[in-house]
């Protein structure tokens, strides 16, 4: 393990990108973007956020228009009082896509962002051109992740205090020296909106077997993705493994998977400079070792 000081502001510096809001069929949303180009939409993880991407922006921005969410009940983004299921989050992509009048989108997606990604893929393909799903989390709904996953979410959001926050963020990495106090405080900055704590429980929801069953990789659903698609997983996920990601591999016609090496759940942040050139070229139409 090594001594890693990532500071978001100066991943984020020297570079022309705004943050603003924008009215997503009542959800007011938080977005930042930077670049030009076509549309690549990022997704963050349950809980997450998107300074989940930081290390990406200047980089993507160079050859697309990026554009980070905070997807709705998370972040900066509205939290409406519903249960977050994959309905709700596909619903709110499409209305951000609606309301910037984007058209068609690359999309890529880490872990729940993933999940989200590939069915808004599966329901609404007219909007999507090339499909990244990276660490799409515990793929084959493991009892224990969703367990860990959830009892860990939610202390860190109703006992919230550094420590809890720097757990929660140390689940995510294979190099725990990532975790830098900034990213804690990004964080904790967070989960200490008083609406962020009467959401927490709509927020985790899909980590209830009797809701998430109902969004499952399946076939049925996973069978009407037609884009180019990559599975991008990192050989220490703590969510699923690479057999796991060799199982959606089966289900998602013509997908292809690649292995980033000596990352864990978070590889954008572990190892940016390969997860960034990979969503380059898969992207660009170009060929991805």
């Amino acid at each position: 393990m090594t001594n890693n000081n990532v500071s978001i502001w100066n991943e984020l510096s020297g570079i022309a990108f705004k943050q603003y809001f924008v009215n997503a069929d009542g959800v007011n949303t938080r977005i930042i973007e930077a670049g030009e180009g076509e549309p690549l939409i990022l997704l963050h993880g349950v809980g997450g956020h998107a300074e989940a991407y930081a290390r990406n922006v200047r980089n993507l921005s160079k050859h697309f228009r990026v554009l980070v969410l905070d997807m709705v009940g998370h972040g900066y983004t509205d939290k409406p009082n519903q249960p977050y299921t994959l309905d709700v989050y596909s619903n709110h992509l499409l209305a951000v896509i609606k309301t910037l009048s984007l058209g068609k989108v690359h999309l890529s997606g880490e872990s729940l962002g993933g999940w989200t990604s590939a069915w808004f893929t599966a329901h609404h393909p007219e909007y999507v051109k090339s499909l990244l799903l990276n660490t799409p989390g515990n793929i084959k709904g493991k009892p224990e992740v969703m367990k860990k996953l959830k009892e860990s979410t939610i202390k860190a959001v109703l006992e919230v205090n550094k420590e809890n926050v720097r757990k929660r963020l140390e689940f995510l990495f294979w190099d725990t020296s990532f975790v830098t106090e900034e990213l804690v405080q990004s964080r904790y900055n967070i989960y200490t909106q008083p609406e962020l704590k009467k959401a927490i429980e709509n927020i985790m929801i899909l980590q209830e077997w009797e809701v998430r069953k109902n969004y499952t990789w399946d076939s049925k659903w996973t069978s009407k993705i037609t884009v180019p698609t990559i599975i991008l997983m990192s050989d220490h996920d703590p969510t699923a493994t690479v057999e796991d990601a060799e199982y959606l591999q089966e289900l998602i016609p013509r997908s292809q998977l690649v292995v980033v090496e000596g990352a864990g759940h978070w590889p954008q942040w572990e190892k940016p400079e390969q997860f960034n050139q990979i969503q380059i070229n898969f992207a660009k139409g170009e060929h991805v070792n």
